[in-house]
């Protein structure tokens, strides 16, 4: 993995999570062997469900926007296998000290514990901003792999919402208090 050409990242136990900088997003977005090339990493074909358009939005709004990179995509490298495993990240900086986390695992790397990894290391890091009060998340509105790993992390369910592109869907808060109290 070429870490010179990364600005960001921060590790777990098993994963590397590399922040998609302007240089990084553009490479994504000329494909996988461009980004391939780009980082020495190895990608499997189905690393994200999403495709490209959350980088094309991100690179937009770093680049238009002047938006910090750090609150965007970041990707997951196994470091054992110096391989991309999904995507993850914020949907923009922190918003009247809100931040919201996602994330996706490829499939052949799911039901391994890498989503929880994921999930409390981009906890993990938008707490380390003093600003951040609240980390939320949306999942499907059905019992799953996801509600499982948010609720790992003491997410609290707050409401169900209609969203005009994902039918219904579930909203979960994490709140600093909530972690600080746990810990006290």
């Amino acid at each position: 993995m070429k870490t010179e050409r990364v600005k960001h990242c921060f590790f777990t136990n098993r994963i590397v999570l590399i922040n998609a900088s302007v240089p990084v997003l553009q490479n994504i977005i000329n494909g996988d062997e461009a980004l391939k090339e780009f980082l020495q990493i190895s990608i499997p074909g189905d690393w994200t469900e999403f495709g490209q358009a959350p980088f094309k939005y991100a690179l937009e709004r770093i680049q238009k926007q002047g938006s910090d990179a750090r609150w965007w995509s970041w990707l997951p490298i196994l470091v054992s296998e110096n391989k991309l495993i999904g995507n993850c990240g914020y949907k923009g900086a922190p918003k009247k000290g809100i931040v919201e986390i996602g994330y996706e695992i490829a499939k052949d790397y799911r039901g391994r514990g890498y989503a929880t990894e994921i999930a409390g290391g981009l906890i993990r890091n938008a707490f380390k901003d003093e600003a951040v009060q609240e980390v939320i998340a949306h999942t499907l509105a059905v019992e799953n792999a996801s509600v499982k790993v948010l609720r790992k992390y003491g997410f609290t369910f707050t409401e169900q919402i209609n969203d005009p592109e994902d039918g219904q869907i579930w909203k979960w808060v994490l709140s600093r208090h909530h972690l600080l109290s746990e810990n006290e």
